[in-house]
């Protein structure tokens, strides 16, 4: 089902996707279906349907997630098979080979699909988990408290047992079904847990048995390529896999804890990245500004923020906007998140000596138009890029600041000079996450005083006592949220900005000249939050290390 592959990639940073538009386009997406089935002759279930156990046995939990089908009867010598979509041939094909059956398909909504799989087959990772516990052998219990003894040729055997096999790929298809963007699987003393992160946060799924542990660990480490018998230093790797007709490349990171190797499993699903800046939350005039930003000829234009605030995929749609096949674009990363059509990527590689210093030295020789760098981390690398944004070059870049303004100080502090600064940085873009609210089930509810106390008196008239949240529904499984959208602050480098920047001046005087010309990452937020697109407390919660840049 995966291949492996041994480069590294990364870092699915940003929203899923806008929900309303999503859910109004999955909705034509279902009756347009619905329509073609009818056409074709193909039932379609207007309600639940039952299923029977001599079904149901004929295929395992992993293909049923994998080929979204719920087997329902033997009729006459046919499966009848529920599916979400039953003109998926090749789905068909696979079916009517593995159980050796003619196939009768049942077109099924997907509420109902989803209730339907989860009665029958369960959370399946969870149930298959559960039947795996009950098989553990006598000699599990020495093994749970030493685990250095088991000899790697033992875990390659247990890795390879169909069983176990199944159980990392339903771990993968479950959490890339429920919009995770990372798997953390972390070993404790007397138990192993599993972990979703899922707009943002954890969410702790049913545990697998500790006994499991080595296999468990063993055979995402042979997916990944990664080095079986060596369990005592941090590994890298990557795992391919096809679902629901689409690639879906995951980055894997193992390091050696007090109760064995910590997996964290980043899932980059092309298909939820969001690579428009309206769909990354960014309003009209912010992104007529950012228009205008991306279409200079050159200078620098930075992105700021903490590890985890959407930076890449960001700048990974101002790309996208910019590309042009009469422009040479050029990007160094570490590593290479999404591969961009049309745009050349290079993954940084300090192994075999190509930094992002070297890698950028070896870029101004390519002939390109626009260079994105992936990081500028040292001053080596910032000396290198302002020097190129001088020569005639549209530089992107990122750097992890608070806010946008302290930007010019952290550039400054790497040993740029300040007239260069100044010479060549055109805008700052600051920014943050928070949790989108869900569209299907977010209401009004009276401001509470906690909140209010929170606020300063020109941002409580955004509300008029009322606040958005989320109930909680199907849709988003009752977590109130679905997907991700971005606080913003925009910084564009006027005249006096570039004088007083030349000047060295500090932070503090270039608050004061700043004034109120832009609107920071709270105050856009706040703006959001009283549109219902998010919560005051998400607001809050994602702004609050940015007080200092309030100007």
């Amino acid at each position: 089902m995966a291949e492996a592959h041994t480069e590294v990639q990364s870092s699915n940073e940003l929203a899923n996707g806008h929900p309303e538009a999503g859910a109004s386009s999955k909705s034509n997406d279902a009756q347009i279906l619905r329509d073609r089935c009818k056409s074709l002759g193909l039932e379609w279930a207007e309600e639940m349907p039952q299923a029977e156990a001599d079904a149901l046995k004929l295929i395992s939990s992993d293909i049923a997630v994998r080929l979204r089908v719920v087997p329902l009867r033997i009729d006459e010598h046919r499966l009848v098979t529920a599916m979400i979509d039953p003109l998926d041939i090749d789905a068909v094909d696979e079916l009517t080979t593995l159980v050796n059956l003619p196939i009768t398909r049942l077109g099924l909504d997907t509420k109902f699909f989803s209730e339907l799989m989860r009665e029958h087959y369960g959370t399946t990772a969870a149930r298959m988990a559960e039947s795996l516990a009950g098989d553990r052998d006598e000699s599990s219990d020495s093994l749970e408290h030493n685990l250095e003894a088991i000899d790697a040729a033992d875990i390659h055997r247990m890795a390879e047992q169909p069983t176990l096999i199944h159980l990392v790929n339903l771990l993968l298809l479950e959490a890339i079904q429920c919009r995770a963007s990372d798997v953390h699987i972390e070993p404790f003393e007397n138990e192993l847990k599993v972990k979703y992160r899922v707009d943002g946060l954890l969410v702790e799924q049913a545990p697998p048995p500790k006994h499991l542990q080595p296999a468990l660990v063993g055979r995402i480490k042979i997916m990944s390529s990664m080095n079986i018998a060596e369990r005592f230093v941090p590994q890298d790797g990557h795992i391919t896999l096809r679902f629901e007709g689409r690639k879906v490349d995951i980055r894997v990171s193992t390091v050696p804890t007090l109760y064995g190797e910590s997996i964290v499993m980043r899932i980059l699903d092309k298909s939820s990245l969001a690579l428009d800046l309206k769909t990354l939350g960014m309003g009209e005039a912010l992104r007529e500004s950012m228009d205008r930003l991306i279409a200079k000829p050159h200078g620098m234009v930075l992105v700021t923020g903490p590890t985890g605030s959407g930076k890449t995929t960001t700048l990974y749609a101002a790309l996208s906007k910019l590309y042009d096949p009469r422009k040479k674009i050029i990007t160094i990363e570490d590593p290479v998140e999404y591969e961009l059509s049309g745009i050349n990527q290079i993954p940084v590689n300090p192994k075999r000596g190509l930094t992002f210093a070297t890698g950028l030295r070896a870029i101004l020789r390519q002939d390109p138009d626009v260079i994105f760098v992936g990081e500028i981390r040292d001053g080596e690398t910032a000396e290198i890029s302002i020097r190129s944004a001088l020569t005639g070059h549209l530089i992107f870049s990122t750097l992890h600041t608070n806010a946008a303004v302290r930007s010019i100080g952290r550039l400054v502090d790497m040993g740029v000079e300040p007239y260069l600064v100044a010479s060549v940085l055109e805008g700052v873009l600051a920014q943050r996450l928070g949790r989108r609210l869900c569209p299907h089930c977010k209401t009004k509810v009276p401001m509470s005083e906690d909140i209010e106390h929170r606020l300063r008196p020109n941002e409580l008239k955004l509300f008029g006592g009322q606040v958005w949240i989320g109930k909680g529904c199907d849709e988003c499984n009752n977590s109130g949220t679905y997907g991700r959208l971005g606080f913003f602050e925009l910084l564009q480098i006027n005249s006096s900005l570039r004088r007083s920047i030349s000047e060295n001046n500090s932070i503090t005087e270039l608050i004061d000249l700043i004034g109120d010309s832009y609107d920071n990452m709270r105050h856009d937020g706040l703006l959001k939050a009283s549109e219902g697109q998010t919560t005051i407390e998400e607001v809050l919660r994602a702004t609050q290390d940015t007080d200092d840049s309030d100007v």
